[in-house]
């Protein structure tokens, strides 16, 4: 059913599906508002940081939780706070480097009010004035004029973050199965190899929901299929949280692919056994997981990418900018006990994916292209049919359980 153009209203689906998605929740402003309410400002955790980048007391991360400016911080206990990054006097930014470290408190630039590493307000300059003239009003309190504080939870080494005090624990919402598969990565200390921000012209969505698509990833990365890193034809699946949020895809590189003809039989691609790499090193991969699963995609609601590409590791963390514009955070990582022949391989193998990589470089345009294609379709919806209708696991990745999955506990939590 179609939606009248002038009657897109909060609240309004076309059909209770989530195999149906109505375009306007990609361009409507009023949606776009409430998502960073209830989304990123309420009952879900936003990954801030990893652990390894803030070891010690005093280091500390800027990030964004939606729009939301946010500090990590490790305190003087070594726990990890979060709090927000505005000044309680003018709102200033407190903090204006990604990243570092203070000794015992964060000074605004503004008007130097300080902030210690629980963000409480600790200093007011010239508070009492100058020779008794001047300052803040004796009933002045300090404690009432402070940053937003957010709850954090540590993950295998990923830290989360939430304003609500209603957020379940993580472990609960992502769900047993997608946990085992986050453990399966995270399984010892990592090392942090290099950080990058993409701006991508596109909802932030569209780019979540090209993360949960294991149907493209062969169709649309031609890298994929001609060096059979990921083809529907090798074995694997999908893994959906029951809450639908939460993912993981992954593939078996099995025998049988080799011989498999259904690309050149559907006329999709054109197969030629000459191709070569200049430098076949770059593939050259080892089964460190001793699992032989040698690509798994994994995402927690509503904005983490955790990533294994053959031995490409990465964490990926979707920032909404505006209902056209968004930032893709990428951080490699290696582990901490990594000899020197696999740091080069996973330097190697970074080259797979990014802004420019053989492989993710489509999916920093195609979703621009959904973007631009839906310009007038406001009224229209997708069919997200692949595999059903419904979220469960599959068993194969020709399927879009996981894109279901992610609308499901879209509509939970926007009330759809």
């Amino acid at each position: 059913m179609d939606v009248p153009h002038d009657s897109r209203a909060i609240g309004l689906w076309p059909e209770d599906s989530v195999a149906r998605v109505p375009y306007w929740v990609y361009q409507d402003g009023d949606n776009y508002k409430r998502e960073l309410r209830r989304l990123f400002e309420g009952a879900t955790w936003t990954f801030v940081c990893l652990e390894a980048e803030i070891p010690n007391r005093g280091d500390y991360r800027t990030n964004q939780v939606g729009a939301l400016p946010v500090i990590v911080v490790r305190g003087a206990d070594g726990a990890i706070n979060c709090f927000e990054n505005r000044c309680a006097h003018r709102g200033a930014l407190i903090a204006f480097d990604d990243a570092g470290n203070v000794e015992n408190n964060f000074k605004c630039i503004y008007h130097a009010w300080s902030y210690d590493l629980c963000g409480n307000l600790r200093g007011i300059a010239f508070e009492h004035g100058i020779n008794g003239v001047g300052g803040m009003p004796r009933d002045f309190k300090r404690e009432t004029f402070a940053p937003r504080k957010l709850r954090t939870t540590t993950l295998y080494g990923l830290v989360f973050a939430t304003l609500s005090p209603d957020t379940p624990p993580i472990e609960e919402v992502i769900g047993v199965e997608v946990l085992g598969r986050i453990r399966r990565v995270l399984n010892r200390p990592i090392r942090i190899m290099g950080r990058f921000t993409q701006a991508l012209p596109n909802n932030w969505k569209l780019y979540v929901e090209n993360v949960k698509d294991t149907y493209h990833a062969s169709l649309l990365h031609l890298f994929f299929g001609t060096f059979r890193i990921t083809r529907l034809t090798q074995g694997g699946g999908v893994l959906v949280s029951p809450d639908g949020g939460s993912h993981s895809s992954y593939t078996i590189d099995k025998a049988g692919d080799a011989q498999s003809t259904a690309y050149r039989d559907q006329g999709i691609r054109t197969e030629k056994q000459d191709y070569k790499l200049a430098d076949p090193r770059l593939l050259d991969t080892v089964d460190e997981f001793k699992d032989g699963i040698q690509l798994q995609i994994l995402s927690v609601f509503p904005s983490f990418i955790l990533q294994q590409i053959h031995n490409c590791l990465a964490v990926r963390q979707v920032v909404p900018r505006g209902v056209d514009a968004m930032d893709l955070k990428w951080t490699y990582f290696g582990f901490a006990d990594d000899p020197p022949e696999m740091t080069a391989r996973r330097l190697r193998q970074q080259n797979l994916v990014g802004p420019a990589g053989f492989v993710s470089m489509e999916d920093g345009c195609v979703g621009g292209f959904v973007q631009r294609g839906i310009a007038a379709a406001g009224d229209q919806v997708s069919a997200i049919e692949m595999g059903g209708r419904t979220t469960e696991s599959q068993a194969t990745r020709a399927t879009e359980a996981s894109v279901r999955g992610f609308w499901k506990a879209y509509r939970r939590h926007m009330g759809y």
